[in-house]
């Protein structure tokens, strides 16, 4: 049978109070039945209950984590970003990978709201009207990592997309190229999907470099949805000689494509990344990527998050972090 606080306390010849106490680390238990009532403890094997404690306490320290898709090398980096800082301030993750379905991102959000989380991460932003009340409605502190939802009320982590995505089309012009596709994500993402492909689109404009639309595709960030739209972009009748990707993953699947095809990276098609993941450096070529911070963009929406349920005044502004090119061995040169 499961061992109680009451049989702890009979064997220990104290009260249920007081073996609350020694649980939940309180000064008023004397040394000596403090080191009593732990050693009975440990005889009898008693493994306090997480959420009677956290009824009493009145905290959980759980966090509560929205991931559109963790078998993206992105979401999966950054989810491990978040755990650590955590981790280190004794905050435990429920983690939910809602698979892009907003109707199953509801139901998580019912069951934090009944599992008392104290904050709430989430990383997309296509959310309904329904979602929007219920965040909204919810005394928990929320924040938006990696993407800008249209509602300014919540504080998001975030580069600035547009000017990243103009920079790295900017590098492969620079680079002497005419002709650059895009491989594009979902455009009813602001974020990541209409501010990339506007980055995009001026940087070429401002170039006074011709958009040439079959050669740009749209798709889902994935690996599979990269070597399909690359290989729609392969049958044109004049593919590009580079192609800028929204996401590492997609530009891998690109890249795939073209070795596929009896082609070569970068000698034939350069191929341009976004995010800056673990894959970028296992993949052969090496995949130039602009690059975000992941790591820290997890550290920083859990250290903001942190100071929101603590109660700190903190300004109600998102927090932008620098993008960086990261040149490795995907793009050709075409001015040497």
């Amino acid at each position: 049978m499961q061992v109680k606080i009451k049989d702890v306390a009979k064997r220990a010849g104290v009260s249920v109070t007081t073996v609350s106490r020694v649980l939940n680390g309180e000064k008023y238990v004397k040394d000596d039945l403090k080191a009593k009532v732990n050693r009975v403890i440990e005889e009898l094997g008693y493994a306090p209950s997480q959420i009677a404690r956290s009824l009493v306490r009145k905290k959980t320290n759980l966090i509560g984590v929205i991931v559109p898709d963790l078998t993206s090398s992105f979401y999966s980096t950054i989810l491990s970003s978040i755990e650590e800082v955590a981790s280190a301030n004794d905050y435990n993750l429920l983690v939910c990978n809602i698979s892009e379905n907003i109707d199953k991102e509801l139901k998580y959000l019912n069951v934090f709201q009944e599992m008392r989380v104290e904050g709430i991460i989430i990383m997309h932003e296509k959310i309904n009207e329904q979602i929007r009340n219920f965040i909204h409605k919810i005394n928990i502190p929320v924040i938006f990592s990696s993407v800008k939802p249209m509602d300014q009320k919540f504080i998001s982590v975030i580069v600035d997309d547009y000017a990243a995505a103009y920079d790295a089309t900017k590098y492969l012009i620079e680079l002497g190229h005419e002709s650059i596709g895009f491989l594009g994500g979902d455009m009813r993402d602001i974020t990541s999907g209409q501010n990339r492909y506007s980055g995009y689109r001026n940087a070429m404009a401002d170039s006074g470099k011709k958009l040439i639309y079959e050669h740009i595709r749209f798709g889902d960030y994935k690996v599979r949805s990269g070597y399909e739209q690359m290989k729609e972009m392969l049958s044109t009748e004049a593919p590009p000689t580079a192609v800028f990707a929204v996401s590492d993953d997609m530009a891998v699947g690109a890249m795939n494509c073209i070795r596929d095809h009896n082609l070569r990276v970068p000698e034939d098609i350069s191929i341009m990344g976004f995010d800056g993941s673990q894959l970028t450096e296992l993949v052969r070529p090496t995949l130039t990527s602009m690059e975000q911070p992941i790591h820290l963009m997890g550290k920083v929406t859990m250290d903001v998050l942190l100071k929101q349920i603590e109660g700190d005044k903190i300004p109600a502004e998102d927090v932008v972090l620098e993008h960086r090119l990261v040149v490795r061995e995907s793009c050709r040169n075409l001015n040497e």
